[in-house]
């Protein structure tokens, strides 16, 4: 999804002007509902693997993005397209969204075509998104008037894991309520953990990428310092893994070009988890520090951290691009 909330308005024109493709689509939608059961929005770096899975994991699915382009790379896949998330409610009877922001996430249940304008009772609502825990008891509460039932269950791993189908699911609902999407959350990712009640799943997801971006910050500087004292960074990459040192981030996505095939260090920091997108769930990990008073001053100088690289030309990088940011030796509160 956008990195700014766009007007349902403006995607109904570029959706209408697209290709003659997309309008077949559009007009068949209805008679294919029942082979369109699921519903997904968002199809961004994770999104769009998470999609594919459920296709190739046999299950029908119909896709809204705002930009459409990112639609049309799944039709030939057999994918649906909705033109407004009302639209999918109407069709689908579980709709699983992946988007950026509390924001987004509120904007695509509530706006005017959003899903709660048309979805029908007994549908499962799935977010995947990584938000305020507060906004998603918020749309539960709303789910539930409808009859609807709403539960959050953000992931973990990163691309490559949603590519390949081993995301971690951390679900925030009933029990008998994540025993309902356990299956459909497997077709994507390993593993699905039930956390407790709703909004419990972005508790554990806010505390889990905290945690990464400290070891992230950590490998980082430790590579850096490595090099700088003429290690080479294959080998001190080495060292780390098989060391006490040894986190996600030295072992699965080294922040160092050259250590690593298949992670956004060897591709100039691109796709991946973006800087921005650290820095926010960052911010939701100190607002949720401060009404719980809880003492995070690792998790408070990350947040700095990132708050400053987005400042410094690094918001659409990947996170582990910090290690870029420390070898150029950006400033910290006046400490190179």
């Amino acid at each position: 999804m956008a990195a700014k909330l766009l007007s349902f308005n403006s995607v109904y024109r570029n959706l209408l002007h697209n290709t003659g493709k997309l309008k077949m689509h559009f007009r068949n939608i209805e008679q294919s509902a029942s082979r369109a059961s699921i519903g997904f929005i968002g199809l961004g770096n994770m999104g769009k693997h998470m999609a594919r899975n459920l296709l190739d994991k046999g299950h029908s699915i119909t896709v809204f993005d705002v930009y459409p382009e990112a639609m049309t790379q799944l039709i030939d896949s057999g994918a649906l397209i909705a033109q407004h998330p009302a639209e999918m409610a109407q069709n689908c009877d579980r709709i699983i969204t992946m988007l950026p922001s509390s924001p987004h996430v509120h904007e695509v249940y509530t706006a005017e075509q959003g899903i709660f304008q048309q979805v029908k009772p007994g549908t499962l609502l799935i977010d995947c998104s990584t938000i305020d825990p507060s906004t998603t008891r918020d749309l539960a509460v709303m789910a539930e008037k409808r009859g609807a039932l709403f539960l959050d269950a953000p992931v973990s791993g990163g691309v490559n894991a949603a590519k390949n189908a081993t995301l971690t699911f951390m679900v925030g609902a009933k029990e008998s309520e994540f025993h309902a999407v356990k299956d459909i959350l497997l077709c994507m990712g390993q593993n699905a953990v039930h956390c407790g009640p709703v909004g419990t799943g972005q508790g554990a997801k806010i505390c889990n990428n905290m945690a990464l971006a400290i070891s992230m910050i950590g490998t980082s500087e430790a590579m850096n310092l490595g090099i700088r004292l003429g290690l080479d960074p294959k080998m001190m990459g080495k060292i780390l893994n098989m060391s006490s040192g040894r986190s996600w981030a030295s072992e699965v996505y080294n922040p160092v070009p050259g250590v690593m095939e298949n992670v956004p260090a060897a591709n100039d920091y691109n796709g991946g988890f973006g800087t921005a997108l650290m820095a926010k769930d960052l911010g939701l990990a100190q607002q949720a520090a401060l009404k719980t008073a809880s003492p995070t001053p690792m998790g408070s100088l990350a947040h700095q951290i990132y708050r400053m690289m987005m400042n410094s030309g690094f918001p659409d990088k990947d996170f582990s691009s910090v290690f870029l940011y420390l070898q150029e030796g950006h400033k910290f509160n006046g400490v190179k």
